[in-house]
């Protein structure tokens, strides 16, 4: 849950301890999952691959509407190799299982593409050894948040008028961005006629925050290079942490050459009502790093209310699809998937006798 994130060093990976006979990845069995996969397997397999893991809370609230049908539809899926799992170890309760990209979901992906697996960039060894990393508390606690968003669209809004736009990983951050900024993230959340854009710094309570602020001095880079102006948005676990980064990001913004091309947020998980039915980072927990400025905003505010604060800002352009307005021109090896899943198919009719 968002408001309370499970920490790295309660975690230790390992595989689940039952294995269970599963099909092997051939040419024939590819076959087979042309008839089996629906659009929304094929969706979880684009997400997994660009998330790196996804826990099956994550997946469910992302794209199934209970979680038993969500662990019943996994299931099928690691069965068929399309994905692969694990349960870390943690010193009190149970971990959900956490998917991964599995070798037939990967061709299937690297097919759809017009790729082989090695130009996908996919290896099972690497896509597994996330169960044993160290950043695998930060990648869930990455993509806890951006799931809480889409819930929270979801739920909210099933017409569709809020909705999370674009969802960025930090790697394909880091291929567009890695020589200027390397952030946890980046989105564009939508409420009606209100599209913000952004970058994530997400803060697990372990980085040195005086590092956290000397990037903003990489913000500024991008957008004195791009002429485009970005909203940082800074995730932090206390409020007490949260007032000592905004002191060193005050100091560190007001040195900068033109701060007001790094408009910066602050938030803390704090903040979030745990008893909401679906709390989110949409909710009215961010403050503006220079609150008395810009639009005289000086209260925490909604996500997208927070432009009102930064008018300078001018809106994404609604033509561009997937590209983030910074760098859009540069290529990727495979599309960015949209952050919402499609729509089931409807049930036909019935045509039984009463």
């Amino acid at each position: 849950m968002i408001t309370n994130p499970t920490r790295q060093r309660t975690l230790r990976g390992h595989q689940a301890s039952r294995p269970t006979p599963r099909a092997a990845n051939n040419a024939e069995h590819q076959a087979v999952l042309a008839g089996r996969l629906t659009p929304r397997d094929r969706w979880i397999i684009r997400m997994l691959h660009e998330h790196r893991v996804l826990t099956a809370h994550q997946i469910t609230a992302l794209a199934f509407p209970s979680f038993r049908s969500g662990r019943m539809r996994l299931r099928e899926l690691y069965m068929w190799g399309v994905v692969d799992r694990f349960q870390p170890f943690i010193t009190s309760g149970t971990a959900p299982m956490h998917y991964v990209l599995a070798p037939a979901g990967a061709a299937v992906l690297a097919a759809e593409d017009g790729l082989d697996v090695k130009e996908l960039g996919y290896r099972h060894d690497r896509a597994f050894g996330i169960a044993h990393s160290l950043r695998l508390a930060h990648t869930v606690g990455v993509n806890e948040w951006f799931t809480a968003l889409v819930a929270h669209a979801r739920h909210t809004d099933p017409a569709g008028h809020t909705a999370l736009a674009v969802w960025w990983s930090e790697t394909r951050c880091a291929r567009h961005f890695g020589d200027l900024i390397k952030p946890d993230a980046y989105g564009r959340w939508t409420t009606g006629d209100r599209d913000v854009e952004f970058f994530l710094e997400y803060d697990f309570g372990t980085e040195v925050l005086a590092k956290l602020a000397g990037k903003l001095t990489g913000y500024a880079a991008l957008a004195a290079a791009t002429g485009i102006t970005t909203p940082l948005l800074v995730w932090l676990p206390t409020s007490r942490r949260e007032a000592t980064a905004r002191r060193l990001l005050h100091r560190a913004w007001r040195e900068l050459d033109d701060p007001r091309s790094v408009p910066v947020a602050t938030a803390t998980a704090e903040l979030l009502n745990p008893e909401a039915p679906h709390p989110s980072p949409t909710d009215e927990v961010w403050l503006p790093l220079d609150a008395a400025g810009g639009g005289g905003v000086s209260a925490r505010q909604e996500l997208h209310r927070l432009l009102d604060a930064w008018p300078h800002i001018s809106p994404p352009s609604a033509d561009e699809g997937n590209e983030p307005t910074a760098e859009s021109d540069l290529p990727l090896t495979a599309p960015a998937p949209t952050p919402m899943p499609p729509q089931p198919n409807p049930r036909p009719p019935s045509t039984g006798r009463r």
